[in-house]
């Protein structure tokens, strides 16, 4: 007996297998994530800011001093700022989009109009504010006229006075970052160069006493934007943290693939996904909830990413890098831009569907997972795997040949905290 019914095939997972593979296999085919470069700088570019309420404007420091706006549609400058005398440290938008801050080595903070001057007009900024110590990041309050720099310690400020409102310490290190948390928007993160992680709160005038010492020095963090606890941290042990502030003890999640120190680290908008910029000439996508990255973007010019940016429609990322060049990249490398016909576009959800469906299988696995890499990523990965196999071994032998109990078994998560300090 035979049943004519097209939809019980008796080998309907055998063709949505060679589907699955065929779309894999493209997939692969058309990752060309690499869109352009805007170039202008002079110097390395060393931080950039979106702008809040345009997607196709974005702002770049360069380590010169010299601040540029890009037009992203059209690919180019479209204003030019000499800001201050170096290193241009930190720079941030304000939340309307009107006028955006930056701080730099020569120890000011200085206010700036959005718009470009008027003719004849001369470019000077709205304020400007002398500080005592140079200032090694900013950023702004996301719905109040308030904002955060970081030195030899955290101050807050108001925009219309002159002096901080409120100066918060731990300890006595620089902090080289400081970032406002995006849904509880009173809570501060700060890291430190003395291996800490700082949680202030703006409605105190003394750190949250939540701290948390890592084995290396952490670069900088970002908040989650969809979720308020979680932050991730960027470390220089070549790993990022993901942690929830009311847990410290333990990070979420260990990301571990860069062989360099990670150096900036930004979510995307839905809080699935986050961008990491190396020391090792590469940038990597990491879902949140897993380990391992699963996008690698690097070219053969691009030197120490410095930093990163994921734009606000979540189709793009940007970084900054030493060799003076801003790079655009597809945040999904095979994705197709541009208008998609309905009947292509049902054939996308198809595809991706089956993706999803048949991707633990080994064949699929293997395709979707390979990524060519530099020759110099690729042997420090190998090295540092022998490295890792190694160390795993010699737990191994000392457990075996020790008491029981006397070695205890450490979880990978733990393995990196020092300690908590409340």
């Amino acid at each position: 007996p035979r049943n004519y019914d097209p939809a019980l095939h008796p080998f309907e997972v055998a063709r949505e297998y060679v589907r699955a593979l065929n779309a894999t296999k493209l997939e692969r085919v058309f990752a060309k994530p690499f869109l352009s470069s805007l170039d202008g700088h002079r110097d390395g570019v060393n931080c950039m800011a979106k702008h809040p309420k345009s997607l196709s404007t974005v702002l770049s420091g360069a380590c010169d001093g010299e601040v540029k706006i890009w037009n992203l549609t059209k690919r180019q400058c479209i204003r030019t700022i000499q800001a201050h005398e170096g290193f241009v440290r930190g720079i941030c938008a304000r939340f309307c989009g009107t006028s955006f801050f930056t701080v730099g080595d020569d120890k000011t903070v200085k206010q700036w109009k959005m718009e470009s001057p008027e003719y004849g007009e001369e470019e000077e900024p709205i304020h400007t504010i002398l500080g005592k110590t140079v200032y090694t990041g900013i950023d702004h309050h996301w719905k109040e006229p308030v904002f955060a720099t970081c030195g030899h310690q955290v101050d807050i400020w108001d925009e219309q006075r002159t002096s901080p409102k409120c100066s918060l310490t731990w300890g006595f290190d620089s902090i080289s970052s400081v970032k406002f948390n995006p849904i509880e928007t009173y809570l501060l993160g700060s890291c430190a160069s003395d291996r800490n992680i700082v949680l202030y709160d703006m409605r105190k005038s003394t750190p949250l006493k939540k701290v948390v010492i890592l084995n290396m020095r952490t670069n900088t963090l970002c908040w989650n934007p969809m979720e308020a606890f979680n932050f991730t941290a960027a470390n220089e042990d070549y790993n990022l943290y993901t942690f929830d502030m009311r847990f410290l003890e333990s990070p979420v999640m260990v990301h571990m693939d860069h062989v360099s120190a990670v150096l900036d680290v930004d979510y995307s908008p839905t809080g699935k996904e986050f961008v990491s910029a190396s020391f090792d000439k590469s940038i990597r996508i990491f879902p949140v909830d897993k380990g391992h990255s699963r996008e690698v973007y690097h070219t053969k010019r691009m030197q120490h990413v410095i930093t990163v940016k994921w734009t606000s429609d979540n189709k793009y990322i940007l970084c900054g890098s030493d060799e003076m060049n801003i790079r655009l990249w597809k945040a999904n490398a095979s994705e197709k831009l541009g208008v998609l016909a309905p009947r292509e576009k049902a054939a996308m959800n198809y595809n991706q569907k089956l993706k999803e469906k048949f991707q633990f299988h080994p064949q699929i696995r293997r395709i979707a997972q390979h990524r060519h890499l530099p020759k110099s990523i690729y042997c420090q990965i190998k090295e540092q795997r022998i490295m890792r196999e190694a160390r795993r071994r010699k737990e191994l032998n000392r457990r075996k040949h020790s008491k029981p109990g006397s070695v205890p078994l450490v979880p990978e998560r733990k393995k990196h905290i020092v300690a908590v300090v409340k």
